[in-house]
């Protein structure tokens, strides 16, 4: 049996209005209000899902200290981690003119809240409380902790941890390095607490403390173009089974986290990173390792 006419008529017109509250009904937005890539294509070389589109925005402390970045200027490509930073750009799709430098303090890169930043490069390391607040890359370089003191004090004569509790220590705030004084060495003093690395080096300088603790390529440049009459004491071993790593940091669930990860990845596996490492990092050699 054939539908009359009419009814015909009434079905049409109410797949015509069906269709046109669908299609003025508001769309869903990303939280992040950021365009957003195609589910299949979220990776596509030079198109992903950026703060600003077609460009990748890179953040960094100021000031960019050697040797991570040289003559305080993360956009010329020299130094370890402008170098890095450079090479992710370039797996992701965004040649050199195409990376956007913003400054952001070291402890607000990882603290909750959304970014300005596509991802921040500053030694950061990759820790469970951090990925709290903040996403982060697989990691760019494997790092420990070293203990600089002035030639002759008594720190600089530490052999062991033990040697080193009696002794007053500094390092910058929110760093793994504070927490290796707090949770490795527990000295019998508190630690000195900074903002900048270059105040504890102030301190370092003027006898405020009797050692800093920074990580080991920051320790070979402190000891031989910055503060020249220091040296380095040792080295801390890891702790745990994981080696501490330096890992790119995004903003919480970023869209961007996955490719950003694919990239790091893609440069251990080809030995870009090593060769960058080499570079830039050449001095960072084995250190007396403190037990």
């Amino acid at each position: 049996m054939h539908p009359a006419p009419r009814a015909l008529c009434r079905a049409a017109a109410a797949v015509a209005l069906l269709a046109a509250a669908v299609s003025c009904a508001p769309q869903p937005e990303t939280s992040s209000g950021k365009p957003s890539a195609s589910a299949g294509n979220a990776c596509a070389p030079g198109k992903l899902a950026t703060e600003t589109p077609g460009k990748l925005t890179v953040a960094t402390d100021e000031p960019a200290y050697e040797p991570w970045f040289r003559d305080d200027d993360p956009a010329n490509g020299k130094g370890f981690e402008s170098a890095v930073a450079y090479a992710v750009a370039e797996k992701l799709g965004y040649g050199e003119d195409r990376v956007i430098w913003q400054t952001v303090p070291f402890n607000k890169a990882f603290a909750p809240g959304e970014k300005t930043f596509d991802f921040d490069i500053n030694q950061v390391s990759v820790s469970e409380e951090r990925r709290k607040a903040v996403d982060f890359s697989s990691g760019y370089y494997d790092v420990r902790q070293a203990v600089v003191a002035l030639k002759g004090s008594k720190a600089a004569k530490a052999k062991s941890i033990a040697d080193l509790k009696g002794v007053k220590l500094g390092a910058q705030v929110g760093t793994t390095s504070l927490d290796y004084i707090d949770d490795v060495v527990r000295p019998t003093r508190e630690a000195a607490v900074y903002a900048k690395n270059d105040q504890a080096k102030s301190a370092l300088k003027n006898g405020q403390v009797d050692a800093i603790v920074v990580d080991l390529p920051t320790a070979f440049y402190i000891t031989g173009a910055e503060i020249t009459d220091a040296t380095i004491v040792g080295q801390f071993e890891n702790q745990g089974g994981t080696p501490e790593q330096f890992g790119l940091v995004l903003d919480k669930g970023s869209p961007l986290t996955s490719c950003v990860s694919r990239a790091v990845d893609a440069l251990r596996a080809d030995g870009t990173l090593k060769k960058i490492e080499q570079q830039w990092l050449s001095d960072a050699v084995d250190a007396p390792v403190l037990k």
